[in-house]
């Protein structure tokens, strides 16, 4: 049997993995998204809850991330499509699962840690940085790459404010590289 491939089944196999890839990039701009604009708006109501209304458990806006994994992983479920599956899908998987559980230890560390969540902030938008960059890069989105820089930029600058604005540069963070580049992503396809 032949192991060559003739010109024009390469030219079907390079415009199939192109194809695989541009549905990909659609389902990728739900995620960030949904978690782009779910987390602006807590960090807003957060300094809302903080700053203006004085409320002392603002922090109870984060329970709504509680409900929304359980959300992706159903999205993710009902997406699921084992002949559509990519390297870049895949690679973009792995990698937001390792930062959701970065995240989540992040705070179990903080939580226990002397000075609270006074410099949580920096350290989530590192997070929103690296995995902003690596998804850009896989997915050679430009935006993405940007909006990743970007991050880092912002968080170097974080710790040097009060934390009340903290709070409100994750929410310009998660604007430059979630929430911009998903609808640039999305009205790509």
């Amino acid at each position: 049997m032949n192991d060559q491939l003739t010109p024009l089944q390469s030219i079907e196999l390079i415009q199939s993995m192109i194809s695989k890839t541009r549905s990909s990039l659609k389902a990728n701009s739900f995620y960030f998204l949904f978690w782009g604009w779910l987390a602006f708006s807590a960090l807003l109501v957060q300094f809302v809850l903080k700053t203006i209304l004085d409320y002392p458990r603002h922090y109870l806006v984060w329970l709504v991330t509680i409900p929304a994994v359980f959300i992706t992983i159903w999205y993710a479920r009902k997406r699921h499509n084992p002949s559509a599956r990519t390297y870049i899908g895949e690679s973009m998987g792995q990698l937001w699962m390792g930062i959701g559980i970065s995240f989540f230890v992040l705070s179990i560390i903080i939580s226990a840690g002397p000075s609270g969540w006074l410099y949580a902030y920096p350290f989530f938008i590192l997070f929103y940085g690296l995995g902003t960059f690596i998804s850009g890069r896989l997915l050679q989105f430009k935006p993405m790459i940007i909006g990743g820089i970007f991050n880092w930029v912002l968080a170097a600058i974080c710790p040097m404010l009060p934390y009340d604005y903290q709070i409100l540069l994750a929410a310009l963070a998660l604007l430059t590289s979630y929430i911009i580049p998903g609808h640039l992503l999305n009205r790509e396809n």
